[in-house]
């Protein structure tokens, strides 16, 4: 899977791909990260991207020109293509959940661009033409983007067969559709005793069926516990 991620801060997203599952998954050549910077298409001596906001008010706004440019130049590349889908990470975006992420994964095909908004945002005139969908990591305000946009990127690679040691890590992970979108259960290994605290017997006893059943009962008792609006998703669905 290919991501083209537009930012003006290329080198710290392209870390994401120098470490872990990702860096992994890109050795590998399960993913491919081309970073995009807006500067480059600008006109200007000073390699302007942002202006002040029609209006009035504090605070800049990414440029349209650099921007559309930008995109454009991506989708031209025959690697990509026009059909390739915009996503701009925004406060003002969906929630970003795991199943959203599954169904990313699972278009392997193609590439997905990853608009990286700075400042007070970007150009509205950017999402009315480019921009497929808008995407938030919470709600709450990041200085720019790239950390979404680097969510994005190691939660989708972590998805991807081949990625993780075992396939199926992915299906037991918390949110997971395999897991009916529950909360995973508690995990332990050796030693068997930390500080008077001991592993739950069960683990232990060799019974594939009984470790099962105590993982599921502990995955919905903790579901209830810490996340009640997962618990009562799951109990309609």
């Amino acid at each position: 899977m290919r991501f083209d991620v537009i930012t003006l801060f290329p080198e710290l997203v392209e870390s994401v791909t120098r470490v872990g599952i990702t860096g992994r998954a890109a050795k590998r050549g399960l993913i491919e990260l081309c970073c995009w910077n807006p500067r480059d298409y600008t006109e200007d001596v000073h390699r302007t991207v942002d202006d002040r906001p029609y209006g009035g008010g504090p605070g800049m706004v990414m440029k349209a020109d650099s921007l559309l440019k930008t995109i454009r130049d991506i989708k031209s590349n025959k690697k990509v293509g026009k059909q390739a889908k915009v996503v701009y990470l925004s406060p003002q975006g969906k929630p970003l959940t795991q199943k959203v992420l599954s169904q990313m994964a699972s278009e392997q095909e193609g590439s997905l661009i990853l608009l990286c908004g700075r400042y007070e945002g970007i150009d509205e005139r950017i999402i009315e033409l480019e921009v497929d969908e808008q995407w938030s990591l919470g709600d709450y305000v990041l200085s720019g983007g790239e950390l979404g946009a680097m969510v994005m990127i190691d939660a989708i690679a972590r998805l991807l067969p081949g990625a993780l040691g075992h396939d199926a890590s992915a299906d037991e992970d918390s949110f997971s559709e395999a897991n009916d979108g529950l909360l995973d259960c508690p995990h332990y290994t050796r030693p068997e005793v930390v500080e008077g605290l001991q592993i739950p017997a069960v683990l232990k006893s060799g019974d594939h069926k009984a470790i099962a059943d105590w993982r599921r009962k502990q995955s919905l008792e903790r579901t209830e516990k810490y996340r009640p609006d997962l618990f009562k998703t799951f109990l309609k669905d």
